[in-house]
């Protein structure tokens, strides 16, 4: 039974968006959330399980139809991998839950389109082969389409089809890339494609060069890096709140490719292609990280500031990839988590403070007072500190360790710098944002204001408690963190795990 337990975070999801779209649920809204929670609640906890058995006896391996790596199609579960695919399974928990507020009546099949996306975002953390890695982002991007049109008007058609058509250019690339890795290394099994790369002479060098740096603009696209990110500010600010917080997910696939792809195939043992894509990493990663805080400081709306929020923190992400050491790359799953959670909790909390303010929405400026400044104050309150990185909450436990992994490091100095900067610009530019939305009002509460559902203060709730608890459970998340990291550049093992027999 535990050996097919690895499948489970992308079955539950597939069955439960395939049955949501079927009798007796087909047309009845009630039945579809009833389902929809209950499977995500289900698919959380599995995926939880999943974690805490790869913490315990290491990395799984599950090949499907039983046929063995590198012939066969193999989901591997490792202590990384369990950890996304139980973040992504607890954020569409999270995000299904809100919805049933009324957001789902906005557009037809919101919930089997949520899981939809879930199972291609599962499936993208799990999966062992370059190929169907391409497949789930796929079927991610599809579901993806739709739920930017949930409930849409011209505004998010327009950065809807932007979307659309520069992924698909992303995919075109994605192509054309593995076909000339497939070309030159007879492989798309990632740990196959790891140890065949090391043996690469003459001209396949430059071939794997070329696919490899392919590969990179692909995942630059998915995850928004500089200059492949603008599409997000637009496309996060204009979906619907619910949407755009499980979308907080999407970026990290990109990132999560970049770890795969750039530590284990063309990591330390690559030979001739050691780090190729190292200082391209740096850079860019810099360079995203300034023009995302550049972002937030000229937002005029609560969504367009957290959607720059969230090019700050893939930025953030990318440098420490960049730094290919086991420290920065815990620290970075430490931060992806944070920073994960808490930009789906002030897009939910942007959404509940423009329904409160009347006319002016969720703008920077001011306007009437909301009607549960107790709660919103006060959820916002939690995030703005833990995104802004101050004691003592999650934020700064990731920021002291990210600069303690970049310090020694060729570009250190260089990250330092604008890392901080970049802290300090949205220090001012979130504090700015508080202090208007709640303090700054040109009229009254009216006893008529739409008041949140008890599902969305649930919902809310959820995400920003994660904040203090990443704080007050630090000692274990830290080591499941250096646990994860170990596992991912220990080249050795993994090739064992994969190729040495399944689990």
């Amino acid at each position: 039974m535990t050996q097919h337990l690895t499948s489970l975070p992308v079955l539950l999801p597939m069955l439960a968006a395939i049955f949501m779209l079927m009798p007796p649920c087909g047309k009845n809204l009630r039945a579809r959330r009833i389902v929809s929670v209950g499977m995500g609640l289900l698919t959380t906890v599995a995926s939880a399980i999943l974690m805490l058995m790869t913490q315990e006896h290491g990395t799984s391996v599950y090949a499907i139809g039983n046929w063995s790596a590198p012939f066969g199609i193999v989901l591997i579960a490792d202590p990384l991998s369990a950890l996304l695919v139980t973040l992504t399974s607890f954020l569409g928990l999270v995000c299904g839950l809100y919805s049933c507020a009324g957001d789902d009546e906005r557009g037809s099949f919101f919930h089997p389109l949520l899981h939809f996306l879930v199972l291609g975002v599962n499936g993208a953390f799990l999966t062992g082969d370059a190929f169907n890695l391409f497949v789930f982002f796929e079927v991610l991007l599809i579901a993806s389409y739709s739920l930017l049109m949930h409930g849409g008007d011209k505004r998010n058609t327009r950065a809807a089809l932007q979307y659309v058509i520069l992924n698909l250019v992303g995919s075109s690339v994605f192509l054309i890339a593995l076909g000339i890795l497939y070309g030159t290394l007879g492989t798309l099994n990632m740990a196959d494609m790891a140890q065949k790369v090391t043996l690469l002479q003459g001209d396949d060098v430059y071939l794997a060069k070329i696919g490899g740096l392919l590969l990179l603009v692909v995942f630059a696209l998915k995850g928004a890096l500089l200059p492949l990110h603008l599409w997000l500010p637009n496309t996060y600010s204009t979906a619907m709140p619910v949407v755009a917080a499980l979308f907080a997910i999407m970026t990290k696939v990109g990132v999560y490719s970049m770890m795969r792809v750039y530590t284990l195939i063309f990591g330390e043992e690559a030979g001739e292609l050691s780090h190729m894509a190292q200082n391209w990493l740096w850079w860019l990663a810099m360079a995203t990280i300034v023009m995302g805080a550049i972002g937030v400081l000229a937002s005029q709306d609560l969504r367009k500031m957290v959607a720059n929020l969230v090019v700050v923190s893939v930025g953030t992400l990318v440098a420490l990839v960049a730094v290919q050491s086991v420290q920065s790359s815990a620290a970075a799953v430490y931060y992806l988590v944070h920073s994960t959670l808490v930009s789906a909790a002030l897009f939910l909390l942007a959404d509940l403070i423009a329904r409160q303010r009347g006319k002016v929405a969720d703008r920077i400026t001011a306007g009437r007072p909301v009607a549960q400044p107790l709660f919103l104050g006060g959820a916002f309150l939690i995030a703005a500190v833990a995104v802004i990185g101050m004691p003592p909450l999650s934020g700064f436990v990731g920021k002291i360790w990210i600069l303690r992994s970049t310090l020694d490091t060729p570009y250190g100095n260089w990250f330092w710098l604008v890392y901080l900067v970049a802290s300090l610009a949205v220090l001012v530019s979130v504090s700015k944002a508080g202090s208007t939305v709640f303090w700054h009002h040109t009229g009254k509460s009216d006893s008529e204001q739409e008041r949140a559902h008890p599902a969305q203060i649930c919902a809310v709730l959820l995400l920003v408690m994660c904040a203090p608890l990443m704080v007050i459970f630090a000692g274990p998340l830290s080591e499941y963190a250096l646990l994860a990291a170990q596992e991912l550049h220990d080249f050795t093992g993994l090739l064992q795990d994969v190729l040495g027999g399944v689990n």
